[in-house]
């Protein structure tokens, strides 16, 4: 995992580089983070992380389910210790068992249940001991995700589909394919990153593959396990497709937003949006099927790594059939609702209703009386305020 720290913009500070004292339990990131800070660490660093990490490595790829809600409990003990005692100003806690349960049973079975009441017992807890000891009403709690879940009731098997129309695919887990044509790149498994001409060096835009691989986007398409296919073309926007709903164009400057209708409305929005600004374009999609879909689609687009023909899943599908140690039932990732809506709970007033969940860190910034990094995306839902605890 540490690749996903140099991975980073050195020039992007962490929220642990900028708290003076921080843990972080099952963290992806660690950049800012000492050894002796992190629980559950992944990696090579220590022998502990390397212990830690075989268990979530022989957790994931035995298929015990059951094995992340034990994971989960370990967690909870050392954060609620750690917390109590060390009184870190900035703690960052992933318990997994809710994501996990809910790709093998449903979001909906019991399981899923014992593994919310993980999450309760570890806020219980922290109250409880913040209370006694007089530091509750200085500290904040949030509960949230970074995606919801859906049900799966059919598999598509992308990466052979792509294979049977005459292209050699590099597919998870066979990343080490010779001569490769076509990568595919699936998340969640309800989005897919699709990348063509992988020998080009920069990103060619859909303006210069639409000759040769119009074909393809049109094939993708016509899959039932397609909902929405993204085109991404440079300053003239991203292309947002839907089989049956016609196309548009999602554009922005970086600070504005604009949706254009073509040959249809593939968002439901009912009409087009020229230039509003990331609240303006929030309000105009957050109760359709797409909730905030225009932002989330330009920035997807704009990634550097985003792939040439972008994917989001269909209802009931998702995009891998093969090499999961779980089958799933549920899944997530693609852009309808019922993946993009997540829950934020508080323990303390807001200034201003929280949008979107880059808005946790400034927030967690203003709650610790650190300015925040030019340039940094999201917007405080706190005013600015002296130093406090996050967790």
């Amino acid at each position: 995992m540490r690749r996903v720290d140099q991975d980073l913009d050195p020039s992007a500070p962490t929220l642990f580089e900028l708290s003076q004292r921080s843990v972080g339990a099952l963290s992806v990131i660690s950049r800012g983070l000492t050894p002796e800070s992190q629980v559950a660490a992944f990696g090579v660093r220590s022998l502990r992380a390397l212990r830690s990490a075989a268990r979530v490595a022989r957790t994931h790829f035995s298929g015990n389910v059951r094995g992340w809600l034990d994971i989960d409990h370990d967690i909870v003990e050392e954060v609620v210790r750690r917390v109590r005692d060390e009184r870190p100003d900035f703690v960052f806690a992933a318990l997994t068992g809710i994501d996990k349960t809910s790709h093998a049973q449903g979001h909906d079975a019991p399981i899923v249940g014992d593994a919310i009441g993980i999450v309760d017992e570890l806020v219980a807890r922290i109250r409880d001991d913040a209370e006694r000891l007089g530091y509750w009403n200085d500290t904040h709690v949030w509960i949230t995700s970074d995606h919801g879940h859906s049900p799966v009731r059919a598999h598509d098997d992308l990466a052979r589909g792509i294979t049977e129309s005459g292209l050699r695919v590099m597919a998870h887990p066979w990343v080490f394919t010779f001569a490769p044509q076509a990568a595919v790149m699936v998340s969640g498994n309800a989005m897919a990153h699709v990348y063509v001409e992988l020998e080009q060096r920069h990103r060619p835009f859909w303006g210069a593959l639409r000759s040769r691989w119009e074909s393809l986007a049109g094939a993708l398409l016509a899959r039932p396990s397609v909902d929405l296919l993204l085109l991404p073309n440079e300053a003239h926007g991203c292309e947002v497709r839907s089989r049956n709903r016609g196309s548009a164009v999602v554009a922005t400057d970086g600070t504005r937003f604009s949706y254009r209708r073509q040959s249809g409305d593939p968002l439901g929005l009912g009409g087009d949006l020229r230039r509003v600004d990331a609240r303006g374009a929030y309000e105009a999609t957050i109760d359709t099927d797409y909730p905030d879909g225009v932002v989330q689609i330009a920035t997807i687009a704009a990634a550097p790594r985003a792939g040439d023909i972008i994917l989001s899943a269909a209802r009931d599908w998702d995009f891998r059939a093969r090499y999961e140690p779980i089958p799933h039932v549920s899944s997530h990732g693609a852009l309808h609702r019922e993946h993009m809506l997540v829950p934020l709970v508080v323990n303390q007033p807001v200034a201003h209703t929280p949008r979107r969940t880059v808005d946790v860190m400034p927030s967690a910034l203003a709650a610790l009386g650190i300015d925040a990094p030019a340039g940094l995306d999201g917007t405080s839902f706190l005013e600015p305020s002296r130093k406090t605890r996050a967790a």
